[in-house]
């Protein structure tokens, strides 16, 4: 008779989606995080040497950024019912919600470019533009890996990976931190200006 030792736990998940994607989320973080700073003190520096910073004529349309800020707050609360449904089981609810996230997503980027279009300004015009058009341009972007991120997310769970709440849950962290970045750029960049 042969005695041993019973088979050990099995490790606990690494979670490396998740992590990378916090990894992602504080890179694009300390990104806008540096850009804003040039911003700040690009705007002290012109406003110390009595020079208007915003260039004459030029006005940001702020029902459109005050419409951006609403849709990028509400993204993550669509993506935290997501991740709701995606631990529940539940597809009905988790396909709507990831429809939405997308939908509002692919709105954002929709008012942003209505903001450049009501412009009409070059970058060479003065040295707010290339700022202005460097700091929104990189948000577009990440609202846009977002956006792909969502459509990945759909594909994957609902296509038949029913388990893969970690997807969802990295997911809806990567909404959070765009909701929170483009709250900052919303009151740097779009109302003190």
């Amino acid at each position: 008779m042969t005695l041993a030792l019973p088979a050990g736990p099995a490790p606990p998940p690494r979670r490396q989606l998740l992590v990378g994607t916090a990894v992602g989320s504080a890179a694009a973080v300390m990104l806008i995080g540096g850009m804003l700073a040039i911003w700040i003190l690009q705007r002290e520096r012109a406003l110390a040497a009595d020079e208007p910073w915003l260039p004459p004529g030029v006005e940001i349309p702020g029902v459109a950024t005050n419409v951006m800020l609403i849709t990028m707050l509400t993204i993550p609360l669509f993506a935290q019912w997501a991740v709701y449904a995606a631990r529940r089981g539940e597809r009905a609810h988790l396909g709507v919600a990831l429809g939405l996230v997308g939908l509002l997503g692919i709105a954002a980027v929709n008012a942003q470019a209505y903001v450049y279009a009501q412009l009409d300004m070059a970058v060479a015009d003065s040295g707010y533009a290339p700022l202005f058009y460097a700091i929104t341009g990189v948000v577009v972007a990440l609202i846009i890996i977002g956006i792909v991120a969502t459509a990945v997310t759909a594909f994957r769970v609902l296509g038949g990976r029913d388990a893969d709440t970690e997807l969802v849950a990295a997911h809806a962290l990567w909404w959070y931190v765009l909701a929170a970045i483009f709250s900052a750029i919303w009151l740097i960049v779009f109302v003190t200006k």
